[in-house]
């Protein structure tokens, strides 16, 4: 049983910096794989960036390559979406998500912070 939070959202000038992070509740942290999800207004959601359960595996969508980092740190339960050179096409909902091991989509969901990036 697992809860995730994300937190960091608000409001960012083109060319600024966000860090988002997602903290989960339980016990068994270090065994969730972890991505992060946004969703514009009128899109549909997208896959941003993921992350292994150590951290030494990391995947982004290519919109976002170069300037978002994803890295995680168990001790705290949290994993972090460090957002760069921000541009006004990243304004979304920003969720993460986590899964179990062998299950084969994500079984937990955050309630979705707002990122906007003005021009």
């Amino acid at each position: 049983q697992v809860q995730l939070i994300e937190s960091g959202g608000g409001l960012a000038q083109a060319g600024g910096s966000l860090r988002l992070s997602c903290t989960a509740s339980g016990r068994t942290f270090s065994t969730l794989a972890v991505e992060w999800f946004r969703q514009a207004p009128g899109k549909e959601r997208d896959l941003v960036a993921g992350i292994s359960r150590s951290g030494s595996d990391t995947y982004f969508a290519d919109s976002v390559k170069g300037r978002f980092t994803i890295s995680r740190d168990n001790s705290k339960n949290t994993v972090y979406l460090q957002m760069n050179s921000l541009k006004p096409e990243d304004t979304a909902i920003y969720t993460c998500a986590a899964r179990e091991i062998g299950s084969r989509g994500n079984d937990y969901w955050g309630q979705g912070t707002e990122v906007t990036v003005s021009s």
